[in-house]
């Protein structure tokens, strides 16, 4: 089995993505949540560029990672500099990284183009960077900026300048695709080229073709012994190589050829990509290959009923073992066997009759805009009601909700509700920031007195979706709403015309969920 090393870059070129801001806090919390799987290396940053990076490498030196090693990241001297009077090559040696990771161009047109410099200088402006860190005892790791453009027009000097890098001490030659325009054949064409020389070869891709991932692998199948990347492929314009689908795939689909992270942790990357999600506050991806919350989904009543028999039949691998888990959806276009997998997730064997009552009455609502892929919860009721196992603990009656200014002007949201609990009617009222939360807050008012385990269920997650976006201002919702207790989570769904009627349901139904499930 040939090791491949990984070089995460998350928090250097992953920053650079639109949107993308690291705090202090965050670099130290992720730096550690890799080295506890068994990244390789992680580029921390460039301390040179701003404080925050300088701290960053400060308390890692202060605080040692078990295994990852922090990598510094800068550029060769500036032009016309020697290294021990350019400011950004101190800071490099100052943040007293044991790897320093440095960029030089390995393109003669970029060199003309963009550094104006003469082929010599560049050179001479890699070999001298360096030496220089060479001489302070660092170990370097050098970025062939545009190599493979520069190696498809020119390609003795793109190989000179790793030649340079070579000989200057470099103990690892990172070939980047930086415009991410390159083919799968290319890359490999260029590693094998790369690998003709006396040092260890490495990947570093960009998407901006939809191919880094692809060209990572055709890199490694070339020779690349390392492989840079972001977690999730974060980055600039399309993004970097996704280092949880490169790792997934050569542990899992190439099982037995290649060794990378630790034992036991590929199974840790569906949490680790949903950690980085949150962590940017990003909407996570449900199609994400291997770790999407619909990679191991199945809709269709033909998948379903193939799943049931062999997993394989609809899946290439087991969702277990990178951390994710399979999900039946039940929608319009459920068969009986989405229904019948489903149930006897929640331990019931039901019969043929009670399965279509189920389906029928799934299709009924889902034609008036509900959608039950996400709503677990309902969906769960749908099930006792069709086999008379539902307990209904009070029915909504009416609400009302109006917005008032208090004596200060600021507005204040006022929902009454009127509700029938055991054959009495109640009416409460109560404030809250708006509609919705004035609303739970009226129910849970006459509510909680009888059923006090509704103190221990909050609300997670509230969304609205337009279902027919055609119809403008008078379009129907669908609201959903995520709630919790100790026990678990549960998705709940209103569809109406009117917004806070959604809301007015979906609440309804969450509540009695909860009950429900308590019984």
């Amino acid at each position: 089995m040939r090791t491949i090393q990984l070089y995460d870059t998350t928090l250097r070129d992953g920053s650079q993505a639109e949107g993308v801001s690291f705090s202090l806090q965050d670099k130290i919390l992720f730096a550690q949540k890799l080295d506890s799987l068994g990244f390789d290396y992680i580029e921390g940053g460039f301390p040179g560029s701003n404080e925050k990076d300088a701290q960053f490498f400060q308390h890692v030196y202060a605080n040692p990672l078990t295994s990852a090693k922090v990598c510094a990241f800068g550029m060769t001297r500036r032009k016309g500099l020697k290294p021990d009077k350019d400011d950004g090559i101190l800071s490099l040696v100052d943040s007293r990284s044991e790897i320093i990771t440095v960029v030089g161009k390995s393109s003669a047109f970029q060199v003309a183009e963009v550094l104006n410099a003469k082929l010599d200088e560049n050179l001479a402006m890699i070999a001298e960077t360096v030496k220089f860190f060479r001489k302070h005892n660092r170990r370097v790791f050098f970025d062939a900026e545009h190599f493979f453009d520069g190696w498809k027009d020119e390609p003795d000097y793109s190989l000179q300048v790793l030649k340079t890098a070579t000989e200057a001490g470099a103990e690892m030659l990172s070939l980047c695709d930086t415009n991410g325009g390159s083919m799968p054949d290319l890359i490999a064409a260029g590693v094998r080229a790369a690998l003709s020389l006396p040092t260890a070869v490495g990947i570093h891709t960009h998407n901006d073709c939809g191919l880094a991932v692809a060209n990572s692998l055709a890199a490694v199948d070339a020779g690349a012994s390392l492989v840079q990347g972001t977690i999730n492929g974060v980055g600039e314009r399309c993004g970097n190589a996704d280092l949880i689908t490169i790792a997934a795939n050569l542990a899992l689909k190439r099982k037995g050829e290649f060794s990378v992270l630790k034992h036991g942790a590929i199974a840790g990357l569906t949490e680790l990509s949903r950690y980085v999600y949150e962590m940017l506050n990003w909407q996570i991806p449900n199609n994400s290959p291997f770790v999407g919350k619909s990679a191991f989904a199945h809709k269709g009543g033909m998948h379903v009923s193939g799943i049931a028999r062999n997993t394989a039949s609809y899946e290439h691998i087991a969702p277990e073992s990178i951390g994710n888990q399979r999900r039946i959806l039940i929608s319009e276009l459920a068969g009986r066997s989405n229904i019948a997998a489903k149930t006897k997730r929640l331990n019931l064997q039901l019969g043929s009759e009670t399965i279509e009552k189920i389906l029928a009455e799934v299709v009924c609502k889902e034609n008036k805009g509900y959608q039950y892929e996400t709503a677990d919860g309902s969906f769960g009721l749908i099930v006792r009601k069709c086999t008379d196992t539902y307990r209904e603990h009070f029915k909504r009656i009416g609400y009302h909700v109006y917005v008032q200014a208090d004596e200060d002007g600021v507005l204040v949201t006022v929902a009454n509700v009127k509700l029938q609990i055991n054959g009495e009617v109640r009416y409460e009222v109560a404030e809250g920031d708006g509609p919705v939360s004035a609303l739970n807050a009226a129910m849970r008012k006459a509510l909680e007195p009888l059923y006090p385990a509704l103190a221990e269920m909050h609300l997670v997650d509230f969304k609205v979706r337009v279902v027919n976006s055609e119809a403008a201002t008078e379009a129907a919702v669908r609201v959903v709403i995520d709630s919790a207790d100790k026990d678990g989570t549960w998705g709940t769904i209103g569809a109406s015309e009117n917004v806070i009627e959604a809301s007015w349901i979906a609440l309804a139904d969450s509540i009695e969920y909860k009950l429900n499930k308590d019984i």
